[in-house]
């Protein structure tokens, strides 16, 4: 009998130990997928200041969605992105404005469900985040003035001596440095790169080719030298020029949006990409 009782107490633990691990588990590490399912929300950060990836509006013409945490509307090739992704996993969009350092820290806390905000997935930034498949690859090109002396240069050889700009906390602060005897300058935000060069304190800067496309599309004063990464440009990996969504590490939103993603063709991609390079806002 004492036998049969202490064989029916080790069962019941055992049982109670299971169950409760169990519970324990699906109340901590519930999924983020299923999270933001049952909130019915995708809380997608960006800087809404980077046209044609994204931008800030007066109002909601053209499929542009209320900034959560600003004043204005976030438009652009990030949010269209950010959209569909959304309407796939079946929720609501919602776009909240940070500064670019801010929005790694804003994911790994759970501010944030995503980063779309033309980042590129790094090896750098995979130490602290997850990506998914890229939605976007590009060159780097350099956007200065018509009347610059760089305006004609055909390869990264001819910048050399220049002043060149590059943002902070991106691949472009590493690119910079291939230039020989570039002096260059390292900023926040690209619309402090364009001041700096419209008041002639750099001679360029650095750029995704869509950038430069916006911005020297309907400026005549601009240009930019069309350089192509590892042949007349940049020396850059895949992953230095290509954007994709940055989401926390082991998450496993990441693999329902990269499904998302790629179910979008690239002619699909780049039609989206040339329709935002129209709508984009010149500074």
């Amino acid at each position: 009998m004492r036998r049969t009782f202490t064989l029916l107490l080790a069962i019941t633990m055992i049982i109670c130990s299971v169950l409760f691990t169990s519970c324990g588990k699906s109340d901590n590490t519930a999924s983020n997928l299923e999270k933001i399912k049952a909130a019915g929300v995708l809380k997608v950060g960006m800087e809404c200041a980077y046209a044609p990836f994204n931008w800030t509006q007066t109002d909601e013409a053209n499929g542009a969605v209320k900034i959560a945490n600003a004043d204005g509307y976030a438009n652009g090739y990030d949010v269209q992105i950010a959209q569909k992704l959304a309407d796939a996993i079946g929720v609501k969009l919602e776009v909240y404005a940070y500064e670019w350092g801010a929005l790694i820290p804003a994911v790994q806390s759970g501010a944030l469900d995503a980063i779309i905000a033309g980042m590129s997935p790094t090896d750098e930034r995979k130490e602290t985040i997850d990506f998914t498949s890229n939605y976007w690859v590009s060159n780097l090109v350099v956007i200065t003035s018509n009347d610059s002396a760089i305006a004609n240069a055909a390869s990264l050889a001819d910048l050399s001596g220049s002043k060149i700009g590059a943002q902070a906390a991106t691949f472009h602060e590493e690119a910079v440095t291939q230039i020989e005897n570039v002096t260059p300058t390292i900023l926040d935000d690209f619309t402090l790169l364009y001041t700096a060069l419209k008041s002639g304190t750099i001679d360029g800067y650095i750029a995704e080719e869509p950038t430069a496309w916006a911005i020297c599309g309907d400026n005549d004063a601009l240009t930019y030298v069309a350089l192509v990464n590892n042949t007349t440009g940049f020396t850059a990996s895949d992953s230095d020029v290509a954007v994709a969504v940055g989401i926390r590490k082991g998450s496993d939103l990441g693999a329902e949006l990269t499904k998302a993603i790629d179910a979008i063709t690239s002619d699909a991609k780049s039609a989206l990409m040339q329709q935002m390079v129209a709508l984009a806002p010149v500074e």
